[in-house]
């Protein structure tokens, strides 16, 4: 809902409207219903996309507001990634520790993402890794409550809601985001020219280049919510600079490569995608799908 209400302060600023001329539409997506398994046993990405999508290709809804993070690769024909918005801090912060070495030996770490469960096995092998989901209260309590010595959230989220003070910044250099996190997209129909025009007004280019990279190194992985993937980039004058990694899940493989290329260019990442694929063993690629 924090960035529903911020996709419709961008559209009333952008259009000079009154707030009432965005009607905000509550839909509880799979995902938030379900929490107590990972994502990956339980129907993948499309927890947090499906209810929406019936919404719009219905005509419920004109627009729908999806974190990019969590927006499953393939999406349908119908439906269109309209509008990117300025990406947020792509950093993950800490909670319950310090940095990554003050994490005491042998501490529980709670995370159902295979991107920072297996980033975290390959820089602290002694740690152990306990699942836990939910949204940022949700996760907080349960830290709060020793479900966990310590967790990880992504800095966007706690700072859109206000909660910029918790938790410790990990340099995202060092400690690379999932693809397309700390963005906000907004789908629509793909046959709703209205629609898409009017989106069009708050679209951040930089950022939708940045997203579409980063989801094309997805598309060329065969990525899933069950592959450890990490990705960063980095944009200047028109040009992106990609690092990524992937994983065993246990963390005691990582391979990694990076790649600059121009704003647009669709091909680039996946030549990147193939470069970390060739090089990977089994126990890596067994945890991805059919690339491009």
């Amino acid at each position: 809902m924090a960035q529903a209400h911020e996709a419709r302060a961008r559209l009333c600023a952008a259009h000079g409207w009154d707030e009432s001329a965005v009607e905000l539409v509550p839909v509880v997506a799979s995902g938030d219903r379900i929490q107590d398994r990972p994502l990956a046993e339980i129907g993948g990405k499309a927890l947090w996309t499906r209810e929406l999508d019936q919404w719009l290709v219905e005509g419920r809804i004109d627009g729908a507001v999806h974190s990019m993070k969590d927006v499953e690769t393939l999406r349908p024909e119908a439906i269109a990634i309209a509008a990117i918005l300025p990406r947020a801090d792509k950093a993950d912060r800490l909670l319950g520790a310090e940095s990554i070495a003050a994490i005491p030996a042998g501490a529980r770490i709670g995370t159902s993402a295979p991107r920072r469960a297996a980033q975290l096995l390959h820089l602290r092998p002694d740690l152990t890794v306990v699942g836990i989901r939910g949204n940022v209260a949700t996760r907080m309590a349960k830290l709060e409550a020793g479900e966990a010595d310590a967790t990880f959230l992504a800095a966007a989220g706690l700072d859109r809601l206000g909660e910029d003070a918790v938790g410790v910044r990990l340099d995202p250099e060092a400690w690379m985001p999932a693809p397309a996190q700390a963005a906000i997209g907004i789908e629509c129909r793909s046959d709703d020219a209205r629609a898409r025009d009017l989106l069009r007004a708050i679209d951040h280019a930089e950022s939708h280049a940045e997203i579409a990279a980063e989801r094309r190194l997805l598309e060329g992985l065969g990525g899933s919510c069950s592959s450890p993937i990490a990705a960063l980039s980095r944009t200047s004058e028109g040009r992106i600079a990609l690092s990524a990694a992937i994983f065993s899940p246990d963390g005691t493989v990582r391979i990694g490569d990076e790649s600059e290329f121009a704003a647009g260019d669709d091909e680039a990442p996946l030549v990147l995608a193939r470069r970390l694929l060739d090089r990977a063993p089994p126990a890596v690629t067994e945890h991805f799908g059919q690339p491009l």
